[in-house]
């Protein structure tokens, strides 16, 4: 079993059924988009689709849209022929051509510019593309699995997306939920993420972490979703020295330290200077946006500790929670 199939683990409701709707597409060649916020496992969704499929011998290509800059993306997309630009001594292959007959998975599709999205739509419609400074033509049979962490349908009606394009993608949408709504998957990915540093760093054992620590686990927010939590677990195994004891200590934030540098007038721009507008004004608008500021503020102080935060502003878990879903505070925090 190939290990993006291993890597996935919970058992909460919400991410089950994602987890269905990727085996239920997976048997299908239409295009697919996931969307998730960071730190959500969308290329592990995206090798899941690939290697449940009837391609799963074929090739899987990744590539990481944002990573690249606008001059060169297309031709990692499309490839280019000798001399198609300054520097392009040889011909190269793109990633259309290294996944004939298999899926192609473009991470951080909203960073493509409109005119590569409209290239990208004529090689899903007819399978057709020119690598850079060529006129012939090309024919590829590819999946495309895209994937953004942003809301796709707004910024298309913004013009800053193609509704052609997502029209074309979205046959089916995956939609992946955050680690604040899978608290009862934290333990299972903690023991997980825990057993494999200890092994990577040579340990005895994984000693597994005290009640009190599993709990702050269990209680942050995790705006970095399942990369920050492998990342925290991992560095409480790395700290913890191998010692046969559970672990009692958790650092959420490793640059959290009196000596950190603050940028000028940080200070300064900490204090509430806010006084109420002239008047007339919209008194419900003007009292909601500064719950909302107050609640941020509380969330991002505590290190989005949800049960840290209420008891900070003299609420009860669950009256912060309600406040959270009233105002949408996970997409504020991403």
């Amino acid at each position: 079993m190939p290990h993006e199939l291993q890597a996935l683990i919970g058992q909460a409701d919400c991410f089950m059924a994602a987890i269905e709707r990727v085996s239920q597409l997976a048997e299908l060649a239409k295009p697919a988009l996931i969307i998730g916020e960071r730190g959500t496992g969308k290329e592990l969704i995206a090798a899941r689709l690939h290697y449940l499929s009837s391609r799963w011998e074929a090739p899987f290509v990744k590539l990481n849209c944002a990573a690249v800059s606008e001059e060169l993306l297309e031709s990692e997309l499309f490839g280019h022929v000798t001399g198609a630009f300054t520097g392009a001594s040889k011909g190269r292959l793109g990633r259309f051509e290294m996944a004939d007959g298999g899926s192609l998975f473009l991470d951080e599709l909203a960073s493509m510019s409109t005119r590569l999205q409209e290239k990208l739509l004529r090689v899903i419609e007819y399978g057709e593309f020119e690598r850079l400074g060529s006129s012939e033509t090309l024919r590829v049979e590819v999946r495309l699995i895209g994937a953004a962490n942003v809301d796709l349908p707004e910024m298309a009606a913004q013009g800053k997306f193609r509704s052609d394009l997502l029209d074309r993608l979205s046959f089916d949408v995956i939609t992946l939920p955050p680690m604040r709504e899978r608290r009862e998957d934290v333990a299972a990915l903690a023991q997980k993420f825990g057993e494999d540093m200890a092994k990577e760093l040579r340990h005895e054992l994984f000693p597994g972490f005290t009640p009190r620590a599993l709990a702050a686990l269990e209680d942050y927010g995790w705006p970095g979703n399942v990369r920050e939590l492998k990342n925290v677990v991992e560095r409480a195994v790395y700290r913890h020295g191998g010692r046969a004891q559970p672990i009692t200590r958790i650092q959420f934030d490793p640059f959290d330290s009196p000596y950190r540098p603050r940028a000028a007038g940080a200070s300064a721009a900490r204090q509430p200077s806010d006084p109420a507008p002239a008047y007339p004004f919209e008194f419900k608008s003007w009292v909601e946006q500064h719950e909302i500021k107050v609640l941020n503020k509380a969330l991002r102080d505590h290190q989005f500790n949800q049960r840290r935060a209420a008891k900070a502003l003299r609420l009860s878990y669950d009256q912060l929670r309600g406040y959270i879903r009233k105002y949408d505070l996970t997409a504020a925090n991403e």
